[in-house]
């Protein structure tokens, strides 16, 4: 058996997710499908993470082996995405080797939240629309409070099988492109939910009706009904994953 990461993108608008569902079509459910026709026998996938219904990824990344000798990656990449919908790409197949991960693995993962204040109706169901201006730099200043914790269980979805709620904040900004405000998150591992409720708490500083003194005592709080309301999911990216170089076979 030899493993793959497989790189591919998606719109998540007509999604459960990426994960397995009982009750809806997922982006794993068509990628394990394809692979399975393609390669003529059930073939698992395994991925670097959940992404929520309605989320979006520029960048996922999944693992799957299979004992195809000399599997040719680039008749294969085509082949799937000649089958799969045209909501998700393939954009490349690479050799790892058989220990490598596609979660445990991963280094990082970073997001990208947008928020538009423009009616807009070709790019409305990609950002966030919000009638007033926020305060750009008061979010920051807010921003840069989340490197000062590890544990953001005030971020979480609740009732959720993790093991531990710490995480490790490698990036948080806000930043404007012209006419849509963007919101850069990394970090070494994401919770349940965390980036939008992350979002929506950083809006009410923004909007005046948070404090930067209360953005912090919500953090200390380990309570998620102290946070603010998530976000709309239709604005959220998966944009990139970081691993290792020595996980993979002659790259």
């Amino acid at each position: 058996m030899q493993r793959y990461f497989i790189y591919l993108a998606y719109n998540g608008k007509n999604y459960c997710g990426w994960q397995l569902q009982p009750n809806g079509i997922s982006v794993q459910q068509m990628l394990e499908q394809s692979l399975g026709v393609l390669l003529q026998t059930p073939t698992p996938v395994t991925g670097a993470g959940r992404t929520d219904a309605g989320v979006h990824a520029q960048r996922m990344v999944a693992h799957f082996d299979t004992a195809v000798p000399d599997l040719d990656t680039v008749v294969l990449t085509e082949r799937l995405n000649g089958i799969l919908p045209q909501d998700i790409v393939i954009h490349r197949i690479v050799p790892v080797r058989q220990d490598a991960h596609a979660r445990f693995d991963a280094l990082s993962r970073t997001y990208r939240y947008f928020i538009t204040y423009r009616k807009d109706p070709f790019g409305h169901e990609l950002a966030y629309r919000l009638k007033k201006p926020l305060d750009v730099e008061r979010m920051n200043e807010a921003a840069r409070i989340l490197f000062e914790y590890s544990d953001f269980t005030s971020f979480s979805k609740l009732h959720t099988d993790t093991k531990t709620n710490c995480c490790r904040i490698l990036k948080a900004e806000w930043q404007q492109e012209t006419d849509r405000l963007v919101f850069t998150i990394q970090a070494d591992r994401f919770l349940r939910n965390m980036v939008r409720s992350i979002v929506g708490t950083l809006i009410e500083t923004g909007n005046g009706k948070l404090s930067l003194e209360g953005f912090r005592a919500i953090i200390e709080s380990k309570n998620r009904s102290q946070a603010g309301t998530s976000v709309p999911a239709h604005a959220l990216f998966l944009t990139d994953i970081q691993y290792p170089e020595t996980i993979f076979v002659n790259e």
